[in-house]
């Protein structure tokens, strides 16, 4: 028996990189998923590869009513949701010195507080069993020159699952921390350049950058009972990179 199977699983940031990366696993181990991202023709393609057992919702996690949208889909739909993969963010560089309220605010809108709706407004259709995931990273714990607003958001994110942890006491809901390392996404290479983003893999103890298919595998330990006394956690897959 594959371990999601009957399961339904929501996926933001889906259309490509670790959201996508993800949501293949999901499928692959009996899920039906909902992908949910701003590109519709990245949404198109995603689709192409995850066959019927998926469906594609557009909008954006910064925008109220288009997470309305995505969850009275599933509503309708499926009746239910088993597992939210909160992984829509954004980053981008710049030192301190030359922060703008408009970089401040477009980065914390996407990686906080569209995290925090996408999780609140799925609690109504979730219940025992369920497991919520949100994406973290390793810069939530390692100081990173000119890249402080989005490590400041993944920090953010790292308590937020502590704090909830505490919040869904009793309704068999689970919440982890999924935290990449450098990972080859289109967002991590159009940020740092290829060249750059092999250099760092390079760094790591393993020795190079992880592939989305190996975060999705984690991802999918995590949407599972396989992690059932999991919940508060952080769980790195970082070929090491914070870790020594």
């Amino acid at each position: 028996m594959k371990r999601l199977d009957g399961k339904t699983a929501v996926v933001t940031g889906g259309g490509s990189g670790i959201g996508l990366g993800a949501a293949k696993r999901f499928v692959e181990e009996g899920a039906f998923v909902y992908i949910f991202g701003r590109r519709q023709a990245a949404l198109d393609a995603a689709l192409a590869e995850l066959g019927p057992n998926a469906r594609a919702v557009a909008g954006s996690v910064t925008d109220l009513a288009d997470l309305d949208r995505l969850y009275e889909t599933v509503k309708a739909e499926r009746g239910s949701v088993d597992v939210v993969f909160a992984n829509a963010g954004t980053g981008s560089f710049a030192p301190l010195g030359e922060i703008t309220p408009e970089h401040f605010d477009e980065t914390f809108d996407a990686n906080v507080r569209g995290l925090v709706f996408t999780v609140q407004k799925a609690l109504p259709l979730m219940g025992q069993g369920g497991s919520i995931i949100l994406t973290g990273s390793t810069t939530g714990v390692m100081g990173t020159p000119a890249f402080s607003i989005y490590s400041a958001t993944k920090a953010a994110v790292r308590n937020l699952a502590r704090s909830w942890a505490l919040d869904l006491q009793g309704t068999g809901i689970r919440v982890n921390v999924l935290s990449p390392g450098p990972t080859r996404t289109d967002l991590a290479v159009g940020v740092v350049g290829e060249e750059a983003m092999e250099a760092l893999g390079a760094t790591t103890p393993i020795g190079r950058i992880g592939e989305p298919s190996e975060t999705g595998a984690v991802a999918a330990f995590l949407a599972s009972a396989d992690s059932s006394f999991m919940t508060g956690g952080e769980v790195f897959v970082d070929g090491g990179m914070a870790q020594v």
